[in-house]
């Protein structure tokens, strides 16, 4: 059993490395991630196998697998340089106004799309000197990239999560019927099954919350497009007698500026509930916190607006 005395000779920095080489399992994306040259991060898996007498990871093709060594290394590593990240964050004070933090944030699509440009904005304003860098995620990425601390923070609907995360509701999210033709008044259901829709799908699924509420009542729709992001539906859908179903704060975004109206869907859909997860070891961080706060308070007021059902020119 190592003891205190012993730590002298543990580089702090060769513990990262080889807890990003077991996530990444390839020398060029730890290399991308840490922003070391290749050769610095081979020879710090060199001094890794002599401080563990092992040879940790083994090259099958382009991946570095672990060895049984190296995984156990890792159970024991990971949550400890979590607790040792905490332990720094908690001496350091936090001053948006002159901090140059960079936070890593995943976010959903629609999110990404409807709510990042205005509270990037806000962002700006109070801490000019931080970056924020945004990964894509969803329901079922949100824990892998949790665990793998390639984000702190992020905001979604949300499945299963790390033990140790915590979660946040921050609002629920109401599916809304945009449209792009220029008809008077709302769709009837009849309208809503005859007309072809278009889908939002990172997964590529055709059927969702909408077939199966239309289910319940006996009828179905005809789904002719499906994309992966909510970006490409305003040209999609202008000049066309497609619909879509889309979260509420989408809708209102895209009626803004895409000319699209909002309206409620003829059909009773199931709401789901946005929220906001994070790393337990990331808790206590006071800048983390500070960035936690300003997404509760942006998407909470947010949340009180309603998108108009009318088109804006």
């Amino acid at each position: 059993m190592m003891n205190r005395n012993d730590l002298r000779r543990a580089d702090i920095n060769l513990l990262v490395v080889f807890e990003t080489m077991m996530h990444e399992r390839n020398v060029t994306r730890v290399s991308e991630k840490l922003f070391l040259g290749q050769p610095t991060i081979s020879a710090a898996l060199a001094r890794l196998r002599l401080m563990f007498d092992d040879p940790l990871f083994v090259r099958t093709g382009r991946l570095m697998e672990p060895t049984s060594r190296a995984r156990e290394i890792f159970s024991n590593l990971s949550p400890a340089l979590d607790g040792i990240a905490a332990a720094l964050s908690r001496c350091q004070a936090f001053d948006p106004g002159t901090s140059e933090a960079t936070f890593h944030i995943g976010l959903c699509d629609d999110v990404e799309y409807a709510l990042l440009p205005d509270l990037l904005r806000r962002l700006r304003v109070e801490a000019p000197g931080t970056t924020l860098v945004v990964r894509r995620t969803d329901q079922w990425q949100m824990c892998q990239l949790l665990v793998s601390g390639e984000i702190s923070l992020g905001i979604s609907h949300t499945l299963e999560l790390p033990a140790d995360a915590r979660r946040k509701a921050l609002r629920p999210i109401r599916p809304m019927l945009l449209r792009a033709d220029s008809r008077p008044g709302e769709l009837t259901l009849d309208d809503f099954c005859r007309r072809p829709h278009a889908v939002v799908s990172s997964m590529g699924h055709v059927i969702d919350d909408s077939d199966r509420a239309l289910s319940l009542v006996g009828r179905q729709r005809r789904v002719v497009l499906t994309v992966p992001q909510f970006s490409a539906l305003p040209v999609l859908l202008d000049r066309s007698d497609m619909i879509a179903i889309v979260p509420d704060y989408v809708a209102r975004a895209m009626a803004a500026v895409a000319g699209l109206r909002a309206e409620p869907a003829p059909v009773q859909l199931p709401e789901h509930e946005l929220s906001m997860a994070w790393r337990g070891a990331s808790h206590d961080d006071p800048g983390e916190r500070w960035l936690r706060s300003r997404c509760c308070a942006f998407i909470a007021e947010q949340a009180q607006s309603v998108p108009q059902a009318r088109r804006v020119a």
